[in-house]
């Protein structure tokens, strides 16, 4: 129960083995229902065998169509018989052993036609002699029924023509079986690159050249005959086991019958004579429905290369990977274009070569082997110091420090009053970081953010939205300008990776002509944030900065050295506080962040971690890009038009999108501030929000709550919410029916609720 299931460089192959699969859904307790197996071998025999090609004709679909070798399979390895009357239809010799297992269950053949003039195998003469009627020269052209197989119309055929020769008759039965030869299963020698080669002698492809130390032997390698089978895969064996270092050992094969065998002819289309585009539908890959006429009306299109034939059908695009239609569909293509098979060439081969699960796939790589815990260079210090941590994008980042038995409550508490009243240092590492340089630099921030950067000062940072090309808000963040052609973008913690790969994105496919290069830095930098009214006299104690509110003023930055190490500060503030951000290289960081600890004892500095940090952000009403946005906001939904260029001359992403209808409606759900009547009760976070507490189930939802606190610092607890035309209800009241059946009735207010005017942080 396991399957090669893709064959990679330096001879590395995966192999999905199904455990448990065949027990049932839930695998046994204490047993895996998957494994995957990564082998790295010194030689690999591919002996994969063949698939059965069934023939392409009208009506191919209706149940009751069989592959020849499905019949005999079902017939001599489950004594199942899939109908009574049996038609065959075939190019080959092999197809006749279904013949021969039908009559030996003592089931009814009704005919055979087979393509070829005049065939004289050993199993076709077998067939004549047990009474069979063999059609020469014809073929299955369509099969009658709905619900299942009722008939089949035999005529004679001419293959050079690729027409129908007789008006041909009907015959009565319930199962048509088709053959139209074998295909090597090439699919592991083409996950490496190697083309396969068609073979007109076989009428198939096979692997093309190896690139990796590896025979083919058997069928893949065009070989059809049992013995044949045999030796070639007995000297491949012994050649890969020697090149791997093992002895030679003497062995003797199995004698096999010889039968007497007739090539077979090239049918890959049986021809109907309505044609193809008017005859009943002729399905060529059955998994995703295409048909011979979308395969011959692709190549009417102008579509001549067999990958876009492909990509216009979807032929070979399920999971089979085109193992039963590729084929057949390439012949239809080459002779709808007046050309070989072999100047048509086939479709590269991708793993996996059968569906693998992701549960496999990941396998033992669970936990923190699958997801890797990133820890700050500080992270020793706060394990230390008795932090509690939370998850944030694979970061282990310090949620709170609790004091005395301190709940989260209390020390959260704590936190918020010391930053308010004196000065809280904040581990803040985890930031995005993206370095931005090239002369098209700036033009490039233009674009993708909402706001215009053109004319940002070097020494400078500002703040800026970034919108998605539905014109939603999708991250945030500082930026500053380093230099001319040189900026440090800042991302939410969680969106750095996302952000990245949208910038690279955008860069490369849509504005390629612009010069700009970006560098991820995130873990370059360490960020230790002061915030609170004795930042500036405790950051005053370890650097040679000017501070001096005049020479350092609200968002711009400047170089120095902090704890004696070289440092970029940024006065920038998400607390609404006096604040400054020091990054210093990661490796310098514990040093430099012990440093200031010592120094700001006795301006009371207290260390605060990212609950504190929600909370002293949501008190000025700045927004957490996925908590208080869900991907179907605006930034006039957040009313934060300020934050948008209208301006600019060139459209950035998003304009088009926030500029749609359905965005500028007035109605739209826009983020405000509640106020709870009740300032002891805290609304829960994802509470929904009703105008009307007493209308009855179910009720109208007119928002929800995004984020909620008590505030220590205020005294009452607090909310932020998308309501719908929620800028335009200042002063009005909302509800939030609970699930106890409670309701909590609030005001809905400005969501700034602290230090309305900025006084604090531009002190």
């Amino acid at each position: 129960r396991a399957t090669v299931n893709g064959y990679h460089d330096h001879n590395f192959l995966t192999i999905h083995q199904r455990l448990t699969d065949h027990l049932g859904e839930v695998a046994p307790m204490g047993q895996a229902r998957q494994r995957m197996h990564r082998v790295r071998a010194g030689r690999v025999v591919l002996a994969t065998g063949a698939h059965e090609r069934p023939l392409v004709y009208a009506g191919n679909d209706v149940p009751g169509n069989m592959l020849a070798d499905a019949v005999s399979t079902y017939v001599r390895r489950y004594g199942v018989a899939p109908g009574q009357k049996l038609v065959l239809s075939t190019n080959n010799d092999y197809a006749y052993r279904v013949v021969l297992d039908w009559l030996d269950a003592g089931l009814q053949v009704v005919a055979v036609a087979d393509a070829r003039s005049n065939p004289r195998g050993s199993w076709v003469e077998e067939a004549r002699r047990r009474g069979v009627r063999v059609l020469t020269g014809s073929a299955v052209v369509e099969a009658r029924g709905s619900k299942r197989v009722t008939g089949a119309r035999i005529c004679a055929i001419d293959l050079a023509k690729h027409k129908v020769s007789s008006p041909g008759e009907m015959l009565d039965c319930d199962l048509i079986a088709s053959s139209g030869g074998y295909s090597p299963v090439v699919h592991l020698a083409s996950h490496l690159g190697g083309r396969p080669l068609w073979r007109e002698d076989i009428l198939a492809f096979v692997p093309g050249e190896g690139f990796q130390k590896r025979y083919c032997a058997g069928a893949v390698n065009g070989v059809f005959g049992l013995g044949d089978s045999l030796a070639d895969g007995f000297e491949a064996g012994a050649k890969a086991a020697a090149e791997a270092g093992f002895k030679a050992v003497a062995g003797s094969l199995p004698k096999a019958e010889k039968r007497i065998e007739e090539a077979a002819v090239a049918l890959f289309q049986v021809p109907h004579d309505k044609g193809t585009a008017r005859a009943p539908k002729q399905f060529v890959d059955q998994q995703n429905d295409v048909t011979a006429a979308g395969i011959e009306l692709a190549t009417r299109e102008g579509f001549e290369s067999v990958e876009h034939v492909k990509r216009y059908t979807a032929l070979g695009f399920g999971t089979d990977q085109g193992k039963l239609g590729n084929i057949n569909g390439l012949a239809i293509a080459a002779r709808s274009l007046g050309i070989s098979i072999a100047e048509m060439g086939t479709t590269m081969f991708r793993p996996n070569y059968t569906p693998v699960t992701f549960g496999a796939i990941a396998g033992r790589h669970c936990g923190e082997l699958f997801e890797p815990k990133r820890y700050t260079a500080m992270h020793k210090w706060h394990l230390e110091n008795g932090a509690e941590f939370e998850d944030v994008g694979q970061w282990k980042r310090p949620w709170y420090f609790p004091k005395n038995g301190e709940d989260m409550h209390a020390a959260v508490a704590r936190e918020c009053l010391a930053v308010r009243n004196a000065v809280g240092i904040l581990d803040a590492s985890t930031l995005g970081k993206i370095d931005i340089q090239g002369p098209d630099a700036r033009e490039f921030l233009n674009r993708v953010y909402t706001n215009a950067w053109t004319k940002l000062d070097v020494g400078k940072a500002r703040y800026g939205l970034m919108c998605k090309e539905d014109g939603m808000v999708f991250d945030d963040g500082v930026t500053a300008c380093l230099a001319d052609n040189h900026f440090v973008m800042t991302t939410t913690t969680g969106g750095a990776a996302r952000v990245m790969e949208w910038l690279e994105i955008y860069h490369q496919t849509e504005w390629p002509e612009l010069k700009v290069y970006f560098t991820s830095v995130t873990d370059h930098w360490a960020t230790m944030t002061l915030s609170g009214p004795n930042s500036r006299k405790l950051l005053a104690e370890v650097t040679d900065i000017d501070l001096d509110k005049d020479a350092f003023p609200f968002m711009s930055w400047k170089e120095g050295k902090v704890g004696g190490v070289p440092a970029r500060v940024f006065r920038i503030s998400f607390t609404g506080e006096l604040s400054y951000e020091v990054n210093v290289q990661a490796n310098y960081a514990l040093g430099v962040w012990e440093k200031i600890i010592a120094a700001g004892q006795k301006h009371g500095l207290t260390p605060y971690g990212t609950e504190t940090m929600h909370v002293l952000r949501a008190e000025k009403g700045f927004i957490i890009i996925g908590q208080d946005t869900d991907g179907s906001v605006t930034p006039d939904d957040l009313g934060m038009g300020w934050c948008v260029g209208r301006t600019k001359p060139f459209s950035w992403i998003g304009w088009r999108g926030m500029n749609r209808e359905d965005c500028l409606k007035e109605n739209r759900k826009q983020l405000i501030g509640l106020k709870p009547l009740d300032p002891n009760k805290v609304l829960p976070e994802g509470a929904q929000l009703v105008f009307d507490p007493k209308q009855p189930v179910p009720m109208t939802m007119v928002g929800h709550v995004t984020s909620s606190y008590m505030s220590a610092a205020m005294g009452y607890s607090f909310a932020m919410a998308l309501v719908r035309g929620g800028l335009s209800r200042i002063g009005e009241r909302v509800f939030a029916p609970l699930a106890d059946g409670s309701v909590i009735e609030a005001e809905i207010v400005s969501p700034v609720f602290y230090d309305p005017k900025g006084d604090r942080q531009n002190v």
